[in-house]
Order: structure tokens, then sequence, then C-alpha cells
């Protein structure tokens, strides 16, 4: 094998180490139900942004107390255990690091994707 491609290889390799596992094809707007907030960004489905701005933020999310309600889109319930979660998320700080931002509301009407 040539050498300078066993080095590109492994280069490319060396470079999505520290991305998250998820395909590029993946729509965040269904992400929704049961999150867990993962402290190693290596092992989060998504990369996400809190936007202060609400106008600027991809998804409103509401913060749901119960895990049966947080049925569809924006409304999320957070657990502590990573077993039961639907989705893992990250929060980078640094807008442009991140997959989606979000801004949550208060108001449960106002949750879901633009």
């Amino acid at each position: 094998m040539n050498i300078f491609v066993f080095l590109g290889l492994i280069s490319l390799s060396l470079s999505s180490v520290d991305e998250p596992m998820v395909a590029a094809d993946q729509d965040f707007c269904g992400v929704y139900g049961a999150i867990y907030v993962e402290t190693d960004r290596r092992r989060a489905d998504y990369l996400v942004f809190e936007d202060e701005n609400e106008a600027f933020a991809d998804m409103l999310i509401f913060k749901e107390s119960s895990r049966v309600f947080a049925d569809r889109q924006g409304i999320w319930y957070f657990t502590k255990n990573r077993g039961l979660a639907d989705f893992t998320i990250y929060y980078v700080k640094e807008k442009g690091q991140q997959h989606f931002s979000v801004n949550f509301t208060d108001t449960e009407s106002f949750a879901g994707c633009r």
C-alpha cells in the first residue's frame, strides 16, 4: 500500500475522534422524549448550543416534568439515567460547534422545530 494513502487514512480516522457518533442525515427535529445530558461530548448523539435569543434558536424546548407527555417536537423530559434516554446531548460553549441550537420556553404550545 502506498505510504501516502496509509497516512491519509490514519489522519482521517484521527480527525473524527472528538466528533459525536451520529449519522450526518439525522434530523434534529425528531429529538424529543427522554433526554440525557452527557458530560463527554464523544458519547452524545447531538451537540447542542443553548442560545439566549429565541429568534436565533433552531428549536424551542419545553421542559416536561413527566416522560409520558414528552411525545412531540420540542418537548423534552430530562432523565438522570442514560439507559432510559431516547437521546443524549452535550452542551457546547461556542456557537458554531453544535448540530443545532435550542432556547427554552415556559409555554408548551411554543415548543417545536423552526
